[in-house]
């Protein structure tokens, strides 16, 4: 058949469904039309009215039958019977309420978790930028070696190999020359920075993007109020302070109010005017699921942003740090433009920079642009891959509960079925029925579950979130999350549903039109439902292992040894503007705030860091002892930490060797470092280091370092990470704090109460320095384990939810097997058999279904634990301990299951019994 007469039949139909009163009346007259007409012709033939008219009812056939077959026609009659099946499944369904209900709730927990992970999953991992064509897009990204041009980065890097580490950080000269190639790719630029707003005279750290002037042209979008940022506002260095703001902001701080266009605020003490405002749903460039607050032109970096040596980077051949993209061309192949750009690349290095003869140049890619940097989405890529898995074995095992229940509540329907086949029902007829009902309860479970992932997704962000930074917007329900459910439900619908249908469709009519008689399959050992049942008790394990190896993995991170006292520690930090505060100044600042912090009623000691501990950010620099060279491609690294005099004091930090640091280490002293036991173990093994000297050889102020002291190790970066090599050295040695210093106050209050009484302080200081991201340290180090605590939470959810399904699923299929082997047991019974031997057959029964699926499920845990090593803290993937304290588990669940029934069986009565039927 051809597609225009498919296209044309479904036509057909939907009309005879939509308009089928106005159907049935055309039908009616139509046959009134014949059958008038041919009683007319046989009057005219002399036949009498009467006979005539019995003679064209007799000759056209039954009404009801032509009817009928006009309505198959137009494919009326399947349209019928599948509603007549849901009509008979809505009855059936209300008169088993109490499975009803178990059904729905096990399949809106199963298909509602799937849903919600998902949600996420399409949130993070596939989500697209909002603009126009997004899959035009490409990234610009290099992939360098040890000994490359890349010296200053200013940026995100990530590991690709032995030596190898790739960046989307590049020159802004580099850019400028690679911004002529329009003919290749149209290419634009950008970079996030945070940023310190004063609005109306309040102080607020915002998130900002820095943009090119062609940033919206390219990105072919256009401010829903005002006017974008244009070329002539990135032409010079200076010349555009001007700013977009972001659709949210609008509304969070301005009330969506017009007026906002021609307002003046500060970025980072320069006046900035506010020309525009974003659409809503317009992220940027960096990613999809949140947005700057500002965007601002490029050519703003000097007076907003000074970095570099003379405080500018729009013109520095050394410093990589401006993120590129660009559009395809209509025409040009992703191949093509590849091999293009990677020859004006190399073009644009040369007439940029002096490659050294040692020095080679890193190699261009051209990613795919359509989700930004997706920096967020790779770091949740394999947590949320495992809890994909995870949930689907979830829903699996209510699958596999489901169609017990189901086997079990179709030998009660085979009368009903045996009737039908009677009466002429083809198996064909059966399976769709069964199917039908199936299919209609998934789809009512679906339909619960998609309730359940709306609350859960906005629950999720508020879990995720903490005390300092507000939770993300919930993670949209669109169509890709709409199709999944219901195609998840019309699948799940499916396989719960197949064994009962087949089960269904090959019943014998003789037996079950006998009365009393007994399904062939019922004469069976039921070795089916047991199978499903060891499945079920299988997939149980795989789940309450994977609980038990996250839990541990918490409690191991939650007992780690820090090194440090974090209790009754307060931490906040600032971000000195540095039109305001240049180079030297903020470091002066930075020493105020820390003697006016020190008077504050209820702070015990007050220190500073660059970096705070545990907090997932780090600072490494070159580690070179007094005597060597670094030579190229050696590990002569270290992390490191400017901090202030109080600071191993206040952290709890004790000295092993030699001294701290003193108000006496300022700017003119010498210069001085403490290191910890690790860096003196690495690199002056069996050596004294007290009064040796070592070099940053990318710091030329810091040179000849003097070691005064050796501290003990402590946690730095984050806690899965042993205490790397690590030096400190006094932050008022330090020419500057370009990137904000955190402050540490030990404190005997509340932290809560504590808080108001420093911002009083840092606003006495500087009105315009706002206190950012106010918080304690174990605040602080629980945010760090914010992955691993969820991944607990969920986990432990789904392996209760496991063994709940498992306990229901052998409950049932003892309780089933009981009542049927009622008349067995009785005979037994009456033969001399003891209570205790019948509870013992029924236990064993139990007991080797979940001895099967506990064997089954380690070995499957077992062979799948190798994808969750990469998770887990302090405990090996195919940890024995939990392996077996799962398995004790799921046995015991099992064996507590079966007790009810067991007791049942043991306490009937054998005239009861053999009266049974």
């Amino acid at each position: 058949m051809s597609p225009s007469r498919i296209a044309a039949r479904l036509r057909s139909t939907l009309r005879a469904i939509t308009r089928r009163s106005q159907l049935e009346n055309e039908m009616d007259s139509e046959l009134r039309f014949h059958i008038q007409n041919y009683t007319a012709d046989l009057v005219r033939s002399g036949v009498p009215v009467e006979e005539a008219a019995r003679r064209a009812r007799v000759e056209l056939g039954g009404i009801a039958q032509q009817k009928e077959e006009m309505r198959a026609s137009v494919g009326l009659r399947l349209w019928d019977e599948l509603c007549g099946d849901l009509a008979y499944t809505v009855r059936l369904l209300r008169k088993s309420p109490g499975f009803t209900a178990v059904a729905l709730l096990s399949l809106a927990l199963g298909i509602g978790a799937n849903t919600t992970i998902f949600t996420f999953a399409n949130h993070f991992l596939i989500e697209r930028l909002h603009v126009p064509h997004p899959e035009q897009l490409r990234l610009f990204t290099v992939t360098a070696k040890r000994n490359s041009i890349l010296h200053h980065m200013w940026g995100n890097t990530r590991r690709v190999g032995q030596g190898a580490f790739s960046t989307t950080s590049f020159t802004y000269p580099i850019y400028e020359q690679l911004r002529g190639q329009q003919k290749l790719l149209k290419v634009f630029a950008f970079k996030d920075v945070d940023i310190t707003a004063t609005i109306d005279g309040e102080a607020v750290v915002l998130g900002g993007e820095m943009v090119s002037g062609n940033y919206y042209q390219e990105m072919q979008i256009n401010p829903q109020l005002g006017r974008p940022i244009q070329p002539q506002d990135d032409a010079a260095p200076g010349s555009g302070p001007v700013a977009v703001i972001s659709d949210g902001f609008w509304a969070r701080r301005f009330g969506r109010s017009p007026g906002v266009i021609g307002k003046t605020i500060e970025l980072n003490l320069t006046p900035i005017t506010i020309v525009g405002v974003n659409p809503a749903g317009f992220t940027g460039a960096l990613q999809a699921q949140r947005s700057p607050d500002v965007f601002f032109p490029l050519s703003m970096q000097p007076l907003l942003e000074p970095r570099g040596k003379k405080g500018s980077l729009l013109g520095d051949p050394d410093n990589w740090w401006v993120l590129m993209m660009g559009r395809l061309q209509p025409g040009m192949s992703p191949e093509k433009t590849l091999a293009a750009m990677r020859v004006a690349f190399d073009q644009a290095v040369h007439a940029t920079i002096a490659v050294k003869a040692n020095e080679t140049v890193p190699v261009l890619t051209l990613d795919d642009g359509s989700r930004g940097l997706q920096i967020e989405g790779e770091d949740l890529r394999s947590p949320i891959l495992v809890l994909m898995t995870l949930v689907g074995v979830v829903l699996l095992l209510a699958c596999v509960n489901l169609a017990n229940l189901l086997l079990a509540r179709s030998s009660a329907r085979l009368r009903e079925m045996s009737v039908r086949f009677a009466l002429g029902a083809g198996r064909a007829r059966i399976l769709r029925q069964v199917l039908t009902e199936c299919v209609a309860l998934s789809l009512a479970g679906g339909g619960l579950g998609l309730c359940l992932a709306y609350w859960a997704r906005k629950a999720i962000p508020a879990v995720m979130s903490n005390g300092w930074d507000p939770a993300t917007v919930p993670p949209p329900l669109d169509w890709r999350v709409f199709a999944y459910t219901a195609a998840l439900a019309v699948i799940t619908g499916l396989i719960f549903g197949l064994a009962p249908a087949l089960k269904a469709s090959r019943v014998e009519i003789n037996s079950g039109l006998k009365e009393g008689a007994q399904p062939v399959t019922a004469r069976r050992r039921g070795y089916a439902s047991k199978a499903l049942v060891s499945f079920q008790v299988a997939l149980s394990l795989l789940l309450v292992v994977a609980a038990g190896l996250f839990v541990r993995t918490v409690m191991n991170l939650s007992t780690a040894e820090l090194g440090f006292e974090a209790k009754n520690l307060v931490l906040f930090g600032i971000a000195p503007p540095p039109s305001r505060y240049p180079a030297g100044q903020d470091v002066a600042l930075v020493r105020r705030l820390e003697q006016r912090l020190a008077a504050v009623p209820g702070a015990q000691s007050v220190t500073v860091s660059a970096i705070p501990l545990v907090a997932n950010s780090m600072w490494n620099d070159d580690f070179v002892p007094e005597g060597e060279t670094q030579r190229p491609g050696e590990q002569g690294y270290a992390d490191v930490n400017a901090v202030g005099a109080q600071f191993f004091t206040t952290m709890g930090i004790p000295i092993i060797a030699g001294r701290g640091f003193n108000d006496g280490d300022s700017e003119t002293s010498p210069k001085v470092a403490v290191i910890n036991q690790a860096l003196a173990r690495r690199f002056f093994p069996n050596v004294n280091p007290i009064g040796r000297s070592f070099n940053k050889e990318h710091a030329e102020p810091l040179r000849d370092i003097r070691i005064v002291g050796i501290c003990g190790d402590t946690k730095y970066q984050d806690l899965r990470e042993d205490a790397p090599p690590m030096f400190f050295v006094p932050y008022r040695q330090q020419l500057t704090v370009p990137f904000g210093v955190t402050f540490e106050v030990r404190t005997s209050l509340k932290p809560a109460a504590l808080v108001p009484s420093l911002r009083a302080a840092l606003q006495s200081v500087d009105k315009d320095l706002p206190l950012v991201d106010a918080r304690t340290q174990e605040q602080q180090i629980a945010a760090t384990m914010m992955q691993e605590r969820i991944f607990g939470e969920l986990t432990a959810c789904f392996g209760v939810l496991a063994l709940t399904l498992a306990c229901i699923g052998i409950y049932g299929i003892l309780a089933y097997s009981v009542a049927r082997r009622t008349n067995e047991i009785g005979i037994r019974i009456a033969l001399g058999a003891r209570a205790r031997q019948v509870l013992g057959m029924v236990l064993g029964e139990a007991s080797w279904m979940a001895l099967v699926g506990v064997a089954a499920g380690a070995a499957g845990a077992l062979a799948l634990s190798r994808f969750v090593g990469s998770l887990l803290y302090g405990i090996r993937a195919a940890d024995p301990a939990t392996f077996l304290a799962a398995a004790v588990l799921l046995f015991a669940v099992a064996v507590l299951a079966g007790w009810l029934p067991a007791r049942r069986a043991s306490r009937i009565q054998p005239l009861q019994a053999l009266r049974h039927d």
